[in-house]
């Protein structure tokens, strides 16, 4: 029978733990989102981010920049940031409006700040096996794998995608735990028959069931990272009823891997907070 990886319940649990933990340590973490520009996507899963800090007694400011802002003008709300003592978590909501440089704001994040963990100073940390934070949707489909007793060592893993946001760090972390990794991407030749040798698939493309059931291999682990808008619903990567008969285990969308990223957000903030307090950070 596959199993459900059910990153709702799993993340309601460790938001429970966490702000246990929290509450117990005498720290009071801020995180600080900057909103650039109106679009609604974006600013819903701010709203998200702030619902989840109120939840877990993170204290969480959003700055707000017009569409039409200079880059110049997104650089310097992230350095007063920077400069703030108060605030020990900073997250720049991705993408941002045309016309902004989107590497140069990502690099304009104190790296101990960076709690989204796309700063290149902490994706190399991550690539040499010493992260200090790592991004967080593929940092909570680990700690998702984790929690079903899913250990990547040893297994051929395969991930398809290769964004600086998903698909390189996933790939990173599955290598830090001991996995055998493929990265694929839209130019990988014979695609189906690379993904169907993997015992753990993940998939990241932007692409509604872009991964069919004749792709996998029998009793292999699914992640879908994707979410797509078909006739109002929203649905993954992954052909999900299909694929379910094949696979070992599967997660869903919604109510799989984003569930885990917002939890793994608010960890991050914690652990920040806890390394700028006792000067811990490298």
């Amino acid at each position: 029978m596959t199993v459900i990886l059910d990153g709702k319940t799993v993340s309601e649990r460790r938001i429970e733990l966490l702000r246990e933990a929290i509450d117990e340590s005498g720290f009071s973490p801020r995180l600080a989102t900057v909103l650039v520009g109106d679009d609604p996507a974006s600013a819903l899963y701010v709203r998200m981010k702030h619902q989840a800090c109120e939840r877990v007694h993170i204290g969480s400011i959003n700055v707000t920049l017009p569409a039409g802002a200079t880059t110049e003008r997104v650089l310097e709300t992230v350095r007063r940031l920077n400069a703030d003592p108060e605030i020990h978590g900073i997250l720049v909501q991705l993408p941002l409006p045309a016309g902004i440089d989107r590497e140069a704001v990502i690099e304009a994040v104190s790296p101990e700040k960076d709690v989204d963990g796309f700063h290149p100073c902490n994706l190399g940390r991550l690539v040499s096996g010493q992260p200090l934070f790592a991004p967080c949707t593929p940092l909570g489909i680990m700690n998702l794998l984790c929690e079903y007793g899913i250990t990547p060592g040893g297994q051929r893993a395969v991930v398809v995608g290769r964004s600086i946001d998903v698909g390189r760090p996933m790939a990173a972390l599955l290598l830090n735990a001991d996995a055998t990794v493929t990265v694929c991407h839209r130019r990988t030749r014979d695609l189906g028959s690379v993904v169907r040798s993997a015992d753990l698939v993940v998939v990241a493309v932007g692409q509604a069931r872009f991964l069919t059931a004749e792709m996998v291999g029998e009793g292999a682990t699914v992640v879908d990272v994707g979410t797509n808008r078909v006739e109002g619903r929203l649905v993954g990567d992954v052909d999900f009823e299909a694929v379910r008969e094949r696979a070992g285990a599967i997660t869903p969308v919604p109510g799989g891997v984003g569930p885990m990223t917002i939890a793994t957000l608010m960890e991050n903030t914690f652990e920040a907070a806890r390394r700028l307090t006792c000067g811990s950070a490298p």
